[in-house]
């Protein structure tokens, strides 16, 4: 009995698949309050390593081991504007590779026990192509999710310059008004504010400056402006108020104009779905004319 190589790399794959899938099932359950907790925590993860899990310290690993791999690249930006740690994303990309690449194996081992045996060129083409298209899906999900939360926290910002300049009507301070502002807020947009403010007290530095580091760690450059009039104000004893409600109502205009654009664009790809169905309705109702016409 003769067992051809794509056999016996088929059976190996979808052993592996197998083993994959059955420890994914017995492996015990993370506990389910601290996970709530860790999806919604707006700052950095822990790094205690007694408390990661088993996935985040395999996530770790391997991490570590693919920044040596050329052209292997980590979007830190946009992972500390979601607080997704490094770890996780390597972790789910690795995943879904193998996914990738050993799905398809199962079922062409599947063909190939039924006698459909393809050429051997293919199994390997649909493998590989399957693992580098789920490969990079993660980094297309993470970047429209980073733009979402950035227009998010753009809007964030437009509602704290007023709650700042409010602050800064009533005789407070620029670092009181500033942290009582972010203190009035909800979101997590608000709670990345209080943290930065919170950490930049127990640092004893200026909470501008450490706005101003958030801004550059999150491509925040409207952050950036909040804080170049505080030191402003702090240093020169501006009046403030006026140049942050302009500010906050340029920042607005800056929201709906990129909103009117996002949905003349949906507008613009419903166009052509719309006339084929134009198009498929006069089809419909000329139909019975035109065929009485043609057997008449």
């Amino acid at each position: 009995m003769n067992i051809s190589p794509l056999a016996v790399i088929s059976g190996a794959a979808v052993g592996g698949g197998l083993a994959l899938f059955v420890r994914a099932v017995v492996r015990p359950q993370p506990d389910l309050a601290g996970t709530l907790h860790r999806l919604h925590e707006a700052g950095p993860l822990p790094e205690d390593r007694d408390a990661l899990t088993q996935d985040e310290r395999w996530g770790a690993w391997l991490h570590q081991k693919l920044l040596r791999v050329p052209g292997v690249r980590v979007p830190y930006t946009d992972l500390a504007l979601v607080g997704q740690s490094p770890a996780k994303f390597m972790l789910t990309k690795t995943t879904l590779a193998l996914t990738g690449l050993l799905l398809p194996a199962f079922f062409f081992t599947i063909w190939a026990v039924l006698g459909l045996t393809p050429p051997v060129l293919v199994p390997g083409v649909v493998c590989l192509g399957l693992a580098v298209l789920l490969w990079f899906a993660p980094d297309l999900a993470l970047r429209d999710t980073a733009r979402r939360a950035r227009d998010e926290f753009r809007q964030a910002i437009a509602a704290y310059l007023d709650l700042v300049a409010l602050e800064r009507a009533g005789d407070a301070g620029p670092s009181e008004a500033l942290e009582r502002a972010a203190s009035i807020g909800r979101g997590w947009a608000f709670r990345r504010l209080q943290d930065a403010l919170l950490q930049a007290r127990i640092d004893k530095v200026a909470p501008w400056d450490t706005l101003k580091s958030l801004s550059v760690e999150l491509r925040l450059p409207v952050l950036e402006d909040v804080a170049d009039i505080m030191r402003l104000s702090a240093h020169d004893g501006a009046a403030v108020y006026t140049t942050l409600r302009a500010r906050a109502k340029s920042l607005r205009t800056e929201l709906m104009s990129k909103d009117a654009e996002e949905a003349n664009a949906a507008s613009e790809q419903m166009t052509a779905p719309g006339a084929l169905l134009a198009v498929l309705m006069m089809l419909l109702i000329g139909f019975p004319a035109v065929i009485r016409i043609l057997t008449g």
